[in-house]
């Protein structure tokens, strides 16, 4: 027998004993299909627009090399693993036989993503076909159980909450949109570790008195912002209400963010643009705007262009240095988040890009691959960046559906 057999024969044996009943997921839900009917009026549309049309092959080639040569790499291998018993014990290939790769479990998810994101948009590239294998290769039937009952294990509830579970969920949500024999089949697959992700935001949320809001793993708004675009791409009404209530509850009345003070020497996302970009996909233009006025007074409305400077690396072979490479890109995707969000005649429309283009350029140089450090996760944030795909859609409105396209 496998180790990775072993360990779904221990994990199922200890889920059975004692499994604990249903009554209160079940109460939970009717709460949240009630809340989900009170917001759903006022719930903004996030459609993600159109692949962009320029999205260079060469560059794109460039990010799957990066997660093709990591998706199937076990070492180096920086484990968050609660340990139950001496059985617990197991190389990563056999502990996440999936999600194994990349340095880290978030990391290979999100490597996973890339390459489903570029094979999807660019299906006859010279990578498509090495890309298809190793997606092939790591989500089956059986790869994926062995995960399930890993993050539902006991021990785990906090494992790669929040960040890599949203980053699950929108690895699910990219091959559910995606219309591919394969890709049917990956989605089908992975679709139990999906809902466990999914549970898992449901059961936590309710009880976070208090975001999160570093800007690394822990951060609450990046990942509520995934997760959100997640379920209204899936038409999860109960969980895309519960993220909107938990988010404005958080950040609803938020004033003066500090942006003055960032970054921090280790910082990967932008506490304040992070939020920012969350509150844009709640609100209507004219409504974000006033809310941005409060949140970001010195935000630009005199066409700065200075304002909001690139981070600066001084070490890209020092892992936590190398996040600063990664601020740059998230700061970019950000950026031309909220600047969608704002009114078209907004004054501070044209700052706002201009920041983001810089952060663009200097994120983008960085994703070279001469380093693992950076290397192994910095083309995902490149390739959300390029391809466009937490931005909303130019052609719909707030007040329309706040379901979205399957593009």
């Amino acid at each position: 027998m496998t180790p990775g057999l072993q360990i779904c024969r221990r994990e199922r044996g200890r889920r059975g004993a004692g499994r604990p009943g249903t009554g209160g997921r079940a109460a939970l839900f009717a709460v949240l299909a009630m809340a989900a009917a009170h917001l759903a009026a006022a719930a903004p549309a996030v459609m993600p627009v159109n692949p962009p049309a320029g999205v260079d092959v060469e560059a794109a080639g460039r990010f799957a090399r990066l997660a093709l040569a990591c998706v199937g790499r076990e070492y180096p291998n920086k484990i968050s693993h609660v340990l139950s018993s001496d059985d617990d014990v197991l190389p990563p290939r056999a502990l996440t036989p999936a999600f194994f790769g990349c340095y880290d479990w978030h990391s290979s998810v999100h490597g996973h993503w890339l390459l489903a994101r570029l094979l999807r948009l660019q299906p006859e590239a010279p990578h498509a076909v090495e890309a298809r294998a190793a997606l092939a290769a790591n989500l089956t039937p059986d790869n994926l159980a062995v995960e399930t009952l890993y993050i539902t294990g006991p021990g785990r509830a906090s494992f790669e909450r929040p960040y890599g579970l949203a980053w699950l969920l929108q690895l699910a949500a990219e091959l559910d949109e995606w219309d591919d024999p394969d890709a049917r089949r990956w989605a089908a697959a992975i679709r139990p570790l999906e809902r466990a992700a999914r549970d898992r935001f449901a059961g936590w949320l309710p009880k976070l008195d208090y975001p999160v809001r570093v800007g690394e793993h822990d951060q609450t708004a990046f990942a509520l912002g995934l997760a959100l675009d997640w379920a209204r791409r899936r038409g999860d009404a109960a969980i895309a209400a519960l993220v909107e209530e938990r988010a404005r509850r958080y950040y609803g009345a938020d004033r003066g963010c500090p942006i003055g003070w960032e970054p921090s020497g280790q910082d990967f996302l932008s506490p304040c643009l992070a939020e920012a970009d969350l509150m844009r996909r709640l609100l209507p233009p004219a409504g974000f705007a006033g809310w941005l006025d409060g949140f970001l007074p010195d935000s630009p409305k005199n066409g700065r262009a200075d304002w909001l400077k690139p981070a600066i690396v001084s070490d890209p072979t020092d892992p936590k240095l190398a996040h600063l490479d990664g601020l740059n890109l998230s700061r970019a995707f950000m950026l031309e988040g909220i600047a969608a969000g704002l009114p078209a005649k907004d004054r501070r429309r044209p700052a706002i890009a201009a920041a983001a283009a810089r952060h663009r350029d200097a994120g983008l140089a960085a994703v070279t691959g001469d380093h693992y450090e950076g290397g192994h996760w910095l083309g995902s944030f490149a390739t959300y960046l390029v391809t466009g795909r937490g931005l909303p859609s130019p052609a719909t409105t707030p007040a329309s559906s706040s379901k979205t396209s399957g593009q």
